[in-house]
């Protein structure tokens, strides 16, 4: 059966070198395990060790992964991080300590349900700076602030902001410059004093060694780099981390010389899609079929580990690969194995159907 495997010592060891080169750097940080999609088996092996008290709090953007998380751990802080539903109120300030929040008419709701509760819910106010997504606009922000600071259930404790995931616009020391500027602002203003100013998630660490991010930048929100090791900024590998906590591999059900062309007419009905194919091309190959599909993840999400296969097509559960020449790597009931990317583990670790083993 395919199967995800997970080396939860290879991800604490990444976390632990975070840990020492952010505090290194004067910048606390939120682990963020939204690709896990609350799986406890990892989670629990991650939240039991000591370096996760070192960490500011852990963040995801689905309720019920923050759940999983308390009920795991219920003194671990935790951050959701996106803009809360209306209808995901009351369990936000069950689960979340903290949330970032874009919108006044939603903090008014939270404060109210934080107030039934009896609890102080804090807040990190999201700055739009570029990329579109979530964030209030500059020319709001004062009045933002001032009607956020009124609300008795709701401690705003910072500024962020989110860059790099909707379009790609890049963190810069000059948009980083800008909001500690709004940090500074907001401070002198209303007298209050912001804890946190979050710019930075994966794709921000690169800046920090070229000296690119303004001292009042003092929080980022990682995931990507803590669990496979790279920046999405290059998808190269970041400092010293390990780049190996994630295996995918597949079954063989099938291990068959046969043509490289279709034989029939071409219809409509494939629900896959295939690798490009030369009508002129009638050389054979050894076909090897594996037991996962479009159902389970997508294979441009999947890195081959072994170079000699070549993808040629997938359906919603299986995916054929080829080799020119028979292999004696391969047969039934052996495995094929990929390097998953982040939105490929994301599928695979909610997926059912996945055999999922944790190291």
């Amino acid at each position: 059966m395919a199967t995800l495997t997970i080396h939860s010592k290879r991800i604490i060891e990444n976390i632990r070198k975070l840990n020492n080169y952010l505090e290194d750097n004067n910048i606390q940080w939120t682990l963020i395990t939204k690709m896990l999609n609350g799986y406890k088996p990892i989670l629990e092996k991650l939240l039991f060790d000591g370096e996760l008290k070192r960490l500011h709090s852990v963040g995801d953007a689905r309720i019920s992964n923050l759940q999983a998380i308390k009920e795991i751990a219920p003194d671990i802080v935790t951050m959701y991080i996106k803009p809360p539903a209306f209808n995901q109120v009351k369990n936000v300030i069950k689960y979340a300590d903290i949330s970032l929040n874009s919108n006044i008419q939603t903090l008014e709701k939270l404060n109210e349900e934080a107030g039934k509760a009896g609890k102080i819910h804090r807040v990190v106010v999201m700055i739009e700076m570029g990329e579109l997504r979530e964030g209030i606009l500059r020319e709001n922000i004062i009045k933002f602030y001032s009607r956020a600071f009124d609300l008795k259930n709701i401690k705003i404790i910072g500024l962020g902001t989110n860059l790099g995931c909707m379009y790609g616009v890049e963190p810069t020391y000059d948009k980083l410059i800008q909001l500690s500027l709004y940090k500074q602002l907001i401070e002198s203003m209303f007298g209050k004093k912001m804890e946190l100013v979050s710019g930075g998630s994966s794709i921000t660490l690169p800046l920090i060694s070229r000296k690119k991010v303004p001292k009042e930048v003092n929080h980022f929100r990682i995931g990507e780099t803590a669990f496979l090791g790279v920046s999405p900024l290059n998808n190269k590998k970041f400092k010293n981390l390990s780049t190996s906590a994630f295996d995918f591999s597949g079954e063989i059900l099938e291990f068959e010389k046969k043509g490289n062309v279709p034989d029939g007419n071409i219809g409509d009905a494939a629900i896959g899609h295939t690798a490009d194919i030369d009508d002129q091309d009638y050389r054979e190959s050894w076909r090897c079929i594996v037991d996962f599909g479009e159902i389970d993840v997508d294979v441009n999400n999947l890195l081959l580990k072994d170079k000699k296969l070549n993808f040629v097509g997938t359906t919603s559960d299986m995916t054929v690969f080829d080799m020119m020449e028979e292999s004696k790597n391969y047969r039934v009931g052996d495995k094929v194995h990929f390097q998953p990317n982040y939105m490929a583990i994301a599928r695979l670790s909610n997926s059912k159907y996945m055999t999922k083993i944790v190291h």
